[in-house]
């Protein structure tokens, strides 16, 4: 049933004027408290947007590739205290996509929007604009903004024959895994 859900993920940056269900809401975060994590430390925190204003803010975070969270009925920002733990990038991202695969779960769309390490315009970073806006603690860093609500798109799964199946390799780097299409 996983394989399903991981086939039919997409990114959906077009989403009806429809709030997701409180319930819903509640099945994506617990998606996320049950994310594996290094050491169990669970470095990562969340903050769940649903205000229209804090929404259309957060989609000004970066220069491009974020307008779209303005129109997302719900958006899960995902930071965590690097002091915390040493691969806390990681363990926010496995966080993430847990998301994303229960969003789809629930007839939802999503879609990752990458803060860490970008910038919001020439002098200040993405990080730090979010932080900024929700009163992210100093310590923490924020990794990304999912934006998620029922999609006002369809895009089919990928075609398996359009995977990359060149980039697996069997037993050491360069023997393919696959000596033919799937």
């Amino acid at each position: 049933m996983v394989m399903s859900f991981i086939r039919k993920r997409r990114s959906i940056r077009h989403f009806v004027r429809k709030p997701v269900e409180p319930e819903k809401i509640d099945v994506l975060l617990e998606a996320a408290l049950r994310a594996p994590s290094s050491r169990g430390i669970n470095p990562w925190e969340l903050v769940v947007v649903t205000d229209q204003d804090l929404l259309k803010e957060l989609s000004r975070a970066k220069e491009h590739g974020s307008t779209f969270l303005e129109d997302a009925p719900l958006g899960i920002v995902i930071c965590a205290d690097p002091e915390k733990c040493d691969v806390w990038i990681e363990d926010a991202s496995i966080a993430a996509i847990l998301i994303q695969l229960a969003a789809v779960s629930l007839g939802l769309g999503s879609c990752w929007i990458q803060i860490r390490e970008r910038m919001h315009d020439g002098t200040k970073s993405a990080e730090e604009y979010v932080a900024g806006i929700l009163n992210i603690p100093a310590q923490m860093k924020v990794a990304s903004i999912i934006a998620i609500g029922y999609p006002d798109m369809q895009k089919p799964p990928h075609k398996a024959e359009e995977l990359l199946y060149e980039k697996v390799h069997r037993g050491i780097y360069g023997r393919p895994y696959y000596t033919a299409i799937v």
